[in-house]
């Protein structure tokens, strides 16, 4: 039925279309749909045209109702924008000091300017938005003074600041003991020391490693917005903190604008280098520093630097048109700058054959030393440590203890006396109770160097032993009671071969002399075993000079010699008068001929004849130097009359038969000679000896006359004093050991390894200059190594710096430290810092450009006369109490340290870190540092390493 119902649709339809085409015709069709179309448009334009009309019906009945009027806002809004924008009034008192409020308005003027208006105005003429960054940037820097007058600043300047230079100092010179241990020569020896300091670091630190900071600039740049977001954060007012498009700009001026430029601007090598230079521009360069800085150079930049310009200036000179006295000078020159290219060549040929030698066991090993007595090795500190460890070395040690011991208890007991008699004339009697207390002292020594019992012991006469002990036990000690003993002990130091005559024939005895600065110095004549000996081995005088330097000196007797005075002139230096006498000097062998001239004074000739008539006693007799004169030493005709005998010696000296009789003569007269500054032999060695010994006598005078000034209001005091006395030569003998077998580092109480930790660490709670001796001892222990040195020499140098203070200052020494920090934070210096840094990004004021890198040769030569300047400028007396190789080793090093920029900007940032943690000490910053650190690829390498080793010792 269904199907039947469906056909029959289909038919009518099919039927009903069929007459419909018929009847119409094909066409028909599109015109009913065109019908259709015009039906409904019609409709759609009379219902528009309807609702258009009763919309504004309404909207009129709207106008009088009881609504507010909508539009008027809008116009409102745009007649307040065309009106004139109102000044706002900004507050410029930012620190409350006007010498500072000024320069840090032109500092944030100048900023605002170069790094916002120049592209702000090419979007819009509206300042609001300005004036608003400038409002912020005031307060925060109005926030921020106000947290630094809250601050102390004291603890950061005296202890975190050196902590964190010497923890510093100490990272980096771990870097460079492990990269010579493992003495790899195919990687780069920077981008090595850089890896290897970090991971010393990051061993030391155990929290924090700052390599991806320091090493790579888009983490560098990410760290420094992070930091100015906090700041920012601390600073401002959570209203315009919340402002995203404000405090991004301010961020972005603070990171990149300034506080980038500036680190980047400390971390140069280079600008280090001038500021160095800069600092010490008063000295003067000597040119035997400055020789020795290239001798000593191991940088083959450095060494084409000086040698480059070196050549330039020679064409330059040769170049010159010169006539009459000024060609004399033109050719001292020329020679001085050909000695200084051959010795560059010499250098760099060295360095890249890969063959150089350790200059100290060169000496050792090239002809005789100088004899520095025994006497004076006990009595100078630098001496007497290397003597101590060779003792220690061949089991001697207790016979110089027990020498050292008895010189303590005989000071001490010679004070003790003094005041008991000083005591007495004012009619106090403590007789018995002093010379207890000594004889206490005196049986504590017996015990422990002579005794049975004692361990080691002297041996010496038991005759000498049995007799003092009878002398103990049957009268009252006096502090000659050990002398007989004290000698028979120094005689055996001396005569016996296994101490001192063996000491002069090992390399600590050379190592000695090379910290005492007397290799250069042939000119001890004689010593305590009657062998006269000096060091006629290196022409250069000195142990710092090269291989190629102690194989010139023209021992072949085929080197002919000649020289003769061929000029004499009046020199005017700082105000000195003197003469100046010019030497020619040729020198012939089979295969070449060289000629040179070099200028002596005669005080030069007068060292020079008494070296070698000390060392060489037949030329007394022979030569004779030309008498001194006081008065009308400077006439022309008295010059030329000194000229001529002083010629006369010359040939006399440089005669063949001469030189015959004495070949070890040539040495000396080759150092003589040569075109460089002469270093005088016996006077500077006197002089030194002098130093090493007359502060001991001084200081025991000193200590004498302090004890016999006392007042007897500080009688009861030293009283007191005395009473350990009895303990005294115990703990001298004990400490003395300690130094040997214990050796507990100075600035260290902890019991981890101090080379593994940081440097800060408390010297002594109880010393009353604790903070200048913990600044001078911190620094001195890490820039020269002093951990490396027996305790015993330690703690004298700790003494000496005690003793130094007190002299220096008295008790005021803390105060004194208190007033100069107040000084660095006063408002003046802070303005003064303020102009600077405006000086230095806005000469007058337009912001600097970048400055362009300077040439790689001018920044070679610039380190070495910063190296230069730095020895040159050290004092002798640095040199005395910790030795001359050790001051240089240790300048150099630090010198070393600031010729890599990334570790210049590890220690920026470690600077920097310590100062916004001393500043915001509520904020938890050492956490965010840690936080903003922890993505370090060494430290994560450490965790890792760290794991691997415990994770077998938790398995156990």
């Amino acid at each position: 039925s269904c199907l039947q119902t469906s056909l029959s649709i289909w038919g009518w339809g099919s039927l009903g279309l069929v007459l419909f085409l018929v009847t119409f015709g094909p066409f028909a069709i599109f015109y009913f749909a065109f019908y259709i179309l015009c039906f409904v448009g019609g409709g759609f334009v009379v219902t528009l045209l309807f609702g258009k009309s009763n919309s504004e019906k309404y909207l009129e009945q709207c106008e009088h109702s009881f609504l507010p009027c909508t539009s008027v806002g809008i116009p409102k809004c745009i007649e307040e924008m065309k009106r004139e924008a109102r000044p706002i009034k900004i507050d410029r008192r930012l620190t409350g000091a006007n010498i500072i409020d000024e320069p840090l308005q032109q500092v944030i003027q100048f900023s605002l300017r170069d790094y916002v208006q120049y592209w702000y105005y090419t979007l819009s003429d509206d300042e609001s938005f300005l004036l608003e960054i400038r409002q912020a940037l005031q307060y925060a820097l109005v926030q921020f003074s106000a947290r630094s007058k809250e601050t102390d600043w004291q603890p950061y300047f005296t202890t975190r600041l050196v902590d964190d230079f010497g923890t510093h100092l100490r990272v980096f010179r771990k870097a460079q003991q492990r990269i010579a241990e493992k003495g790899n020569q195919m990687k780069d020896q920077a981008e090595e020391l850089v890896d290897t300091f970090f991971e010393v670091e990051v061993e030391m630190e155990k929290e924090v490693c700052r390599d991806l900071v320091c090493t790579s600039p888009k983490d560098e740049e990410g760290f420094l917005r992070d930091l100015c977001e906090v700041l920012l954060y601390i600073l401002l007012p959570p209203g315009d903190f919340q402002n995203k498009i404000m405090r991004y700009f301010v961020r972005e001026i603070l990171s990149r604008g300034i506080l980038l430029p500036l680190i980047n601007q400390l971390s140069d090598p280079d600008y280090i280098n001038q500021y160095v230079i800069w600092m010490i521009r008063d000295s003067n360069c000597n040119y035997e520093a400055f020789m020795n800085i290239i001798k000593l150079s191991d940088n083959i930049g450095e060494l084409e630097a000086v040698k480059d310009k070196a050549s330039e200036e020679l064409q330059y000179l040769r170049s010159l048109d010169t006539a009459g006295d000024d060609i004399n000078t033109i050719k001292n020159q020329i020679n001085s700058l050909l000695y200084v290219i051959k010795v560059c060549d010499s250098r760099i040929q060295r360095l890249q054959s890969g063959k150089e030698i350790d200059t100290v066991k060169l000496a050792a090993n090239f002809g005789k030393l100088c004899t520095v007595p025994l006497d004076h090795i006990l009595v100078d500190n630098v001496a007497l440590q290397f003597f101590m460890d060779y003792m220690q070395q061949t089991g001697g040690q207790a016979h110089l203890f027990f020498w050292m011991t008895v010189e303590g208890y005989r000071v001490t007991a010679q004070q003790q006396l003094e005041v008991l008699q000083s005591r007495q004339k004012d009619g106090k009697h403590q007789t018995n109770q002093t010379k207890g207390l000594l004889r206490a002292a005196a049986f504590g020594v017996y015990e422990q160097y002579l005794s049975e019992k004692a361990s080691p012991r002297v041996n010496i006469d038991d005759n000498l032993v049995a007799k003092l002990a009878e002398t103990l036990n049957h009268e009252d000690p006096t502090p000659e009671i050990f002398d007989d003993i004290q000698r028979k002990v120094y005689e055996l130091m001396l005569r016996d071969e296994r101490f001192y005559p063996s000491f002069k024939q090992n390399v600590l005895y050379v190592r000695m002399l090379a910290e005492l600065d007397m290799l250069k110095d042939p000119s001890f004549r004689g010593s305590d075993d009657g062998e006269g000996e000096s060091f006629n081995g290196s022409p250069t005088s000195s142990i710092n000079l090269s291989l190629d330097d102690l194989s010139n000196v023209p021992t072949d007797e085929t080197v002919q010699l000649h020289a003769y005075i061929s000029d004499t002139g009046v020199c005017n230096d700082h105000g000195k008068t003197y003469a100046l006498y010019a030497i020619t000097v040729h020198r012939r062998n089979a295969n070449s001929e060289e000629m040179w001239k070099t200028y002596r004074r005669y005080s030069d000739f007068h060292d020079f004849h008494m070296r070698i008539t000390e060392q060489f006693e037949n030329l007394a007799n022979i030569l004779k130097l030309p008498g001194k004169k006081t008065f009308n030493n400077m006439d022309r005709e008295f010059l030329e009359k000194r000229k001529k005998d002083l010629n006369a010696y010359l040939q006399l000296l440089l005669n063949p038969e001469m030189m015959k009789a004495s070949p070890a003569l040539a040495h000396y007269v080759y150092d003589f000679l040569e075109n460089k500054a002469y270093s005088k032999g016996k006077g500077d060695f006197a002089r030194k000896m002098d130093t090493f010994v007359n502060p001991l006598r001084n200081s025991m005078r000193n200590v004498s006359n302090a004890v016999k000034s006392i007042p007897d209001s500080l009688a009861e005091g030293m009283t007191k004093m005395s009473d350990n006395m009895g303990k005294m030569s115990e703990r001298l003998g004990q400490d003395i050991k300690q130094s040997f077998f214990k050796v507990p580092p100075l600035m260290q109480k902890t019991y981890s390894d101090p080379d593994h930790c940081r440097v800060a660490a408390p010297i002594d709670d109880n010393v009353d200059d604790n903070i200048p001796l913990r600044v001078m001892l911190l620094l001195m222990d890490e820039v020269f190594d002093l951990k490396e040195r027996n305790q015993w020499l330690r703690r004298n140098i700790k003494n000496l710096l005690q003793q130094l203070i007190r002299a220096t200052y008295g008790d005021t020494i803390n105060r004194k430290i208190v007033d100069h920090v107040d000084w660095m934070t006063s408002p003046e210096q802070v303005a003064d810092a303020v102009k600077r840094f405006r000086d230095a990004f806005w000469p007058n004021g337009i912001l600097a450009e970048t400055v362009p890198r300077r040439d790689k040769a001018i920044r070679m030569r610039t380190r070495v006369a910063g190296k230069t300047k730095l020895l040159e400028v050290m004092p002798d007396e640095l040199k005395h109490i910790i030795g001359a190789e050790t001051t240089r080793k240790g300048i150099l090093r630090v010198f070393e340290m600031f010729q890599h920029s990334q570790l210049n900007k590890r220690m920026v940032y470690v600077f920097l870190e310590r100062f916004l943690e001393t500043l915001f000490p509520q904020n938890k910053f050492p956490e965010l540092f840690h936080k903003l650190h922890s993505r370090s690829k060494q430290m994560q390498r450490y965790k890792q390493r760290l794991h691997s080793t415990q994770a077998p010792s938790l398995q156990k």
